[in-house]
């Protein structure tokens, strides 16, 4: 199916501004002595992303774009990317000085106002110009501030209680009792289309193009994915000890970094609490385990089972029996908050089976929202990949063959972005992100 593409002034100009408005939200809620904390080790301070989305739309839509000189050279330089490091080793030291946030938040007032000239009087769509064709470095922009929302909530979880400032009238969330029983459901054998060709999709990351398609084995599959309660399982019976279940990379980052449960867990006298975004609360059994990537291999392991490929993901999730294939697990209807734990509804997670109108037509549920969803596959591109001309390097440099996609979305993924071509990626040691899981055999 081909999609017909233009960029909407009027709506584009709407929705970057909604994008901004949000990002003040997130960044008002660290208070001012944690503006230049580090949350997390392998990634840049909290000051350095308040800086560093203004100057990326300056910088794809403005200079790379459209010509112009762009604001301000130097925040154009400082802030122009973030860092992805194996370790703390090779993270780079960034700014001796970082500027305040004042002269940060004006200089993206002044960003946003020539952002917003541009999307409503200048040619943001140029077919000559490689940058604006199909007005990619519009989409490029305003999809690229919606992931980094999701970035900026996961630091967020790591920062303590005392350095956020609590949105008023939040509630707590819902904790569920206990979990439905576990269950398996067997996906017959049949095709799974990774990926698609440019004229399928109004916008998508370089990543998501090139098409590959897969025949996939009879697989079976859990039905939902892995809960705290089944995690908990396995730190009982010792399974960060036993050296058996882990890879040589799993294994040696858990003795290294003294490693013995997932890392939204904390312990206390005894008892086992989760770390939510505002509250730490006794740990939710029904709620989906978020955990990096080694620690769901060893727990496939040590269950006999393994993770899915990426093409299993695909078709348990967008799989039809008559061999067709759906743009969503629950069917054509359009991602909303009747199918998923998706588009910032809460802040946590929710028991799992929360959402069976999200299920798919083998009955799996949750493989849309909740947490993303680890794959066993490597990142890698699609035949026929071409760098996009707007941020050529957003996916080469992770081609690197240490890194896991992920599928799916998590409670801060942007309904936008909820698409069966989308892939996300991290390394197999990055505990951070609302990542879950679940197994096949």
């Amino acid at each position: 199916m081909t999609t017909t593409t233009g960029v909407d002034r009027e709506a584009a100009i709407a929705r970057y501004a909604s994008l901004r408005e949000r990002t003040d939200v997130i960044f008002d809620s660290v208070r001012p002595e944690a503006y230049e904390s580090r949350p997390i080790a392998l990634r840049n301070p909290i000051c350095f992303y308040e800086g560093h989305l203004p100057a990326f739309s300056v910088n794809t839509l403005l200079k790379k774009g459209l010509g112009d000189p762009g604001i301000n050279p130097d925040y154009e330089i400082l802030f122009e990317r973030g860092i992805d490091p194996e370790d703390e080793k090779s993270r780079p030291a960034g700014a001796s000085a970082w500027p305040s946030r004042i002269q940060i938040r004006s200089y993206g007032a002044e960003a946003d106002r020539a952002i917003v000239n541009a999307l409503m009087h200048r040619d943001v769509e140029d077919e000559h110009n490689p940058v604006l064709r199909r007005g990619l470095a519009v989409y490029t922009v305003l999809e690229h501030e919606a992931l980094h929302q999701e970035t900026l909530q996961y630091m967020w979880h790591r920062l303590d209680y005392a350095q956020k400032i609590r949105p008023q009238g939040r509630p707590l969330s819902p904790v569920g009792g206990e979990p439905p029983t576990p269950r398996r459901v067997r996906v017959p054998a049949g095709r799974a289309t990774l990926g698609a060709a440019h004229d399928e999709i109004e916008f998508g990351w370089d990543n998501e193009f090139g098409t590959r398609v897969e025949d996939v084995p009879e697989f079976s599959i859990d039905v939902y994915s892995v809960t705290n309660r089944d995690y908990l399982e396995f730190v009982e019976a010792g399974g960060y000890s036993n050296e058996a279940i882990w890879d040589p990379e799993g294994w040696e980052w858990i003795r290294s970094q003294k490693v013995g449960h997932p890392v939204f867990w904390e312990g206390h006298r005894g008892v086992w609490f989760w770390r939510g975004m505002w509250d730490l609360v006794p740990l939710p059994m029904a709620w989906p385990v978020y955990v990096s990537h080694a620690e769901a291999s060893a727990f496939a392991r040590w269950k006999g089972r393994r993770l899915p490929t990426e093409a299993e993901f695909h078709r348990a999730a967008f799989g039809e029996p008559g061999g067709t294939e759906r743009p969503h697990p629950w069917g054509q209807a359009p991602a909303d908050s009747t199918r998923g734990n998706f588009g910032s509804i809460s802040p946590d997670p929710l028991p799992v089976g929360s959402f069976p109108r999200g299920a798919s037509a083998w009955g799996v549920e949750d493989l849309v929202g909740n947490g993303w969803e680890w794959t066993s596959s490597i990142f890698e591109p699609f035949p026929g990949f071409v760098p996009m001309a707007s941020y050529p390097v957003y996916s080469t440099d992770f081609f690197d063959g240490k890194h896991y996609v992920m599928k799916g979305a998590s409670p801060a993924t942007a309904s936008e972005l909820v698409r069966r071509t989308f892939r996300n990626w991290f390394r197999p040691n990055y505990p951070y992100v609302y990542a879950k899981f679940r197994t096949v055999s």
